[in-house]
């Protein structure tokens, strides 16, 4: 009998909600969308998403970040089972969640090309790791 169990919910919370949750949240969708549904939201607001974050996606992954997201604060966010920080060095409001990480990514914004797409293999091999977590039940949600 299959498993009815609703997936679980994961945000990426980041300052602006504006570069790296962003990234997180488009590249959950696409890398782990079976496992587990993905947002993002941030503390302060940004007008837009980082135009280098939107180009790079695109030529990365052909996602159009501009046309499937936008920044939002955490009060936007719907009920999470796993918090995940990006490594803003500030500290986060406490969101009520079953599992919480800090992932400690440099924010690639202002750098040159090759650093931000680290960032983004960063986030890729992340993402598909806590995918693997989760499906496997190695984190208890």
């Amino acid at each position: 009998m299959p498993d009815l169990k609703p997936k679980p919910k994961v945000a990426f919370v980041c300052v602006h909600n504006s570069c790296r949750s962003q990234i997180a949240e488009a590249l959950g969708k696409q890398w782990a969308g079976d496992v587990f549904e993905s947002y993002s939201a941030g503390t302060e607001l940004k007008d837009r998403i980082n135009p280098d974050a939107v180009r790079l996606m695109k030529e990365l992954y052909g996602i159009d970040l501009e046309q499937t997201q936008f920044p939002k604060l955490i009060e936007a966010l719907p009920p999470v089972d796993v918090v995940v920080t990006m490594g803003c060095n500030v500290t986060c409001p406490s969101l009520p969640c079953k599992h919480r990480e800090d992932w400690g990514l440099d924010d690639p914004t202002g750098k040159s090309d090759p650093e931000f797409k680290a960032v983004i293999d960063q986030i890729e091999r992340k993402i598909r790791k806590l995918a693997k977590e989760i499906s496997s039940r190695l984190l208890e949600l």
